[in-house]
């Protein structure tokens, strides 16, 4: 068995929770989510507590126990506080804008722009940085539609090594390569 699917997890009090033909249905302050459970694992809720069982000790049995306890965790974060996820776009002319609320654009040094539907899970803010940069911020209560998205938008332009130049996340540090000029500037 697991170690960590053998641990019940707690539900707050504004939590409610519901395990129906294989799908779990969580709702909370922020909305409500819905996972389908796999057959070989069961789900008992309590009061104020959910414990997922394995119904069996092989191998598969033992990595979906961990897997289903850890999306109910997630699953109760979001509800309850949500995710976000920031991105920097650093470039000369970089910009990006939301149109309508449903499409992100974003021009980032191609010869068009790149337009993005956003999904209906998430929303997306954009917004100028002190440093004339463009902070782009994702927020929503499903934890893989809001680092899938940011993603997406990241492969859009990733950093690039000698200037840093392109869309990453907040805080992630590039390794910079050394130029043409400093490579070789040893004299014969």
């Amino acid at each position: 068995m697991s170690r960590l699917g053998k641990k019940p997890v707690h539900m707050p009090e504004k939590v409610k929770a519901e395990f129906n033909n294989g799908v779990l249905g969580i709702t909370g302050p922020g909305g409500k989510l819905l996972q389908v459970i796999d057959n070989k694992i069961n789900i008992k809720i309590d009061k104020d507590s959910i414990l997922v069982e394995a119904l069996g000790e092989s191998r598969e049995h033992n990595m979906l126990h961990g897997l289903t306890r850890g999306l109910v965790v997630n699953m109760i974060e979001g509800v309850t506080s949500g995710f976000k996820k920031e991105l920097e776009a650093i470039g000369l002319g970089y910009k990006v804008s939301i149109e309508g609320g449903k499409k992100l654009v974003l021009s980032v040094g191609f010869s068009h722009l790149v337009n993005l539907n956003i999904p209906s899970t998430v929303k997306v803010t954009a917004a100028l940085t002190p440093d004339k940069n463009t902070l782009i911020t994702i927020t929503g209560i499903d934890k893989y539609e809001v680092g899938a998205f940011a993603a997406k938008i990241r492969a859009v332009k990733p950093p690039e090594p000698y200037k840093g130049f392109g869309i990453r996340y907040l805080g992630e540090k590039i390794i910079r390569k050394a130029g043409k000029a400093a490579a070789g500037s040893g004299k014969k």
